[in-house]
């Protein structure tokens, strides 16, 4: 396990502070739209918080030696200026625009939201490694454009490999209306299920085989061009009709849910949970570990028993500061790898989520394999999850079960809704969008206020779940326990809606005005105006006009605008952007990483 031979002697603090920054202090700096997230989470973690102008950002204090951290919205002379032009350039307007066969800016400030959780983490991993025996980092940068591409690394990925998508993007997607007229989101993950919901609503059974295939893939594509038969269907039906189909056929579908309901139930939890658990035994220093600024976590290992995005993604970001990362996957392996689009053989979204990590093959539902994972935990820091809610205990690998096989362990759930919503439906992005409110906060007035096809909630519920192990490890080297800590997509929505449900909990409107964030088009593509200057740059007329003349033109009148990337693959050879985009072994695109360690 875990510390470095040199390591520091922490101060152990009480028990009953279950609070990982209690008595450091932060002088904040830098744009306050990147600085909002950070500033608020380390105050929930115990920081003291102060503003600290237009500079770096600083955490220290008590046994700590200030870590540096600096936030951009991209590199000198790029043109990302602001959330609008980050959005442009990364590719997240093209991916969030597919279902609207159109490039569209998310009208909820999403990148800087990813940025200050991203540098929240780099500053937790440099306590963790100072703790740890390793130098103080003089500075870490976080950009928005390094988080927008982690943010659509997935989509980058397919569109770098092999072969074509298996579901060809087109326009279209849920949600779906009933005959009242109410909005609601389609959920499940097995197609007899779907085939069942359609039958007890009638749906020609031809709609029925071609929706399925871009219902299911609509996570990987980010939009789902089914039959329009199926939304004619489910407006003939009245709301309860549907919802009766949904429970016999055990699908499950949500009503969308408005802001201002959201607003009126927000309880104003932290977006994750960190519970000390029974004393550990002194850690045991890994041989030749040696703890550096660019690599926090080296020594520390990671098992990872996750699928999909939420947890790969969270796990990914620690292999990054340097931690060993063990997935465990199912006997015959994650059935992930064989997703199309492939590179070399291995699915190319896959791959931007796991490449680098070892893997061991368990069958949990056999008590022999449940024993061999006990022994990997005994050796462990970290054991990260996304199980469905009540499995980790029905197989007794919660963390009561795992603590006493190893009481230093950090014990991580990244589930759905963290137990605080009643009668939730099932915890996947886009079921938590529509109940939450995020997609009336993705889309400006007069817009349908529907769920992003994006993965939203699941890329920053990845960040929130990496952000809250580095918290875990730091509580546990300042307490000398082992740590259980939670985190949701639940708590992601709401860190991202925060200014949202202030507005709306105030009586004012919480979404943003008419064509907020909609790109101008050009002869030959699309400019992206800053948010600062888009009412004046919507009264020149550039559709006649060359993207670098339209460019030309708002610049000269001296507004602030950038091309919107439209091909993904052409972000290789980006000069905006802040870092390179590489290959990995495989030749799947490999996105830079997020912060920059030094």
């Amino acid at each position: 396990m875990a510390s470095s031979p040199t390591a520091h002697t922490a101060v152990r603090r009480p028990l009953d502070t279950a609070r990982p920054l209690d008595a450091l202090r932060c002088d904040i700096g830098g744009p306050e739209p990147l600085t909002r997230v950070v500033s608020g989470h380390l105050s929930r973690l115990g920081a003291t918080v102060r503003d600290g102008g237009p500079g770096d950002i600083a955490l220290g204090g008590g046994e700590f030696a200030p870590v540096m951290a600096r936030t951009a919205w991209g590199s000198a002379g790029s043109g990302i200026e602001d959330e609008a032009t980050a959005q442009a350039v990364t590719g997240v307007m093209a991916v969030h625009g597919r279902r609207h066969g159109a490039p569209r800016g998310l009208a909820v400030d999403y990148l800087a939201t990813a940025t200050g959780v991203l540098t929240v983490q780099g500053l937790l991993a440099g306590l963790v490694g100072q703790a740890r025996g390793g130098p103080p980092p003089r500075v870490r940068t976080t950009t928005a454009d390094t988080a927008g591409l982690l943010t659509v690394s997935q989509y980058l990925a397919a569109a770098g490999a092999d072969e074509p998508e298996a579901v060809e993007p087109a326009p279209g997607g849920p949600p779906f209306t009933s005959a009242e007229g109410v909005l609601f989101e389609l959920e499940t993950l097995d197609p007899g299920a779907w085939a069942a919901f359609w039958r007890a609503l009638e749906a020609p059974a031809d709609a029925i085989r071609a929706g399925w295939r871009p219902f299911q893939f609509r996570y990987a594509t980010a939009c789902a061009p089914f039959p329009i038969d199926l939304h004619e269907v489910t407006r003939r039906h009245p709301w309860a009709r549907i919802r009766q189909a949904a429970a016999r056929s055990e699908a499950e579908v949500c009503r969308l849910r408005t802001l201002a309901e959201r607003a009126a139930e927000d309880d104003g939890a932290d977006p994750w949970s960190l519970r000390a658990l029974g004393p550990g035994r002194p850690a045991t220093a890994a041989a030749g570990t040696t703890v550096t600024a660019d690599r926090p976590l080296a020594g520390l290992t990671v098992l990872e028993a996750g699928r999909r995005i939420q947890a790969p993604l969270a796990a990914h970001l620690l292999g990054l500061l340097g931690a060993r990362v063990i997935r465990i996957e199912p006997p015959g392996g994650d059935p992930l790898r064989g997703m199309p689009p492939a590179c070399d053989g291995i699915s190319a979204r896959w791959l931007a989520l796991n490449r680098g990590k070892e893997a061991v093959e368990i069958d949990i539902k056999a008590p022999g394999d449940r024993t061999r994972l006990r022994e990997l935990v005994a050796e462990a820091d970290v054991f990260l999850h996304n199980w469905a809610p009540g499995k980790a205990a029905d197989l007794e690998l919660d963390a009561e079960h795992l603590t006493t096989v190893n009481p230093s362990l950090v014990y991580a759930y990244t589930g759905g809704w963290a137990d605080r919503i009643d009668d939730a439906p099932m915890g996947t992005d886009f079921m938590v969008q529509a109940r939450t409110g995020v997609g009336e906060a993705a889309h400006p007035a007069g817009e349908p206020p529907v769920p992003s096809l994006m993965t939203l909630l699941d890329v920053l519920g990845g960040l929130h779940g990496a952000e809250a192990v580095l918290a875990g490890l730091l509580l546990r080297e300042r307490t000398g326990h082992g740590v259980r800590v939670e985190s949701s997509l639940l708590g992601a929505a709401d860190t991202l809606l925060a200014p949202v449900l202030r507005r709306a909990a105030g009586g004012a409107d919480p979404r943003r005005p008419a064509g907020f964030r909609h790109p101008l088009r050009t002869s030959d593509g699309w400019i992206a105006p800053s948010d600062a200057g888009a009412a004046a740059a919507a009264a020149y007329d550039v559709t006649g006009m060359c993207t670098e003349d339209a460019l030309d033109q708002l610049r000269g009148h001296g507004l602030t605008a950038t091309a919107v990337t439209t091909d993904l693959s052409a972000l290789h050879h980006d000069p905006r952007l802040s870092g390179p985009i590489g290959r990995d072994a495989h030749g799947a695109p490999a996105v830079p990483d997020p912060w920059s360690l030094a």
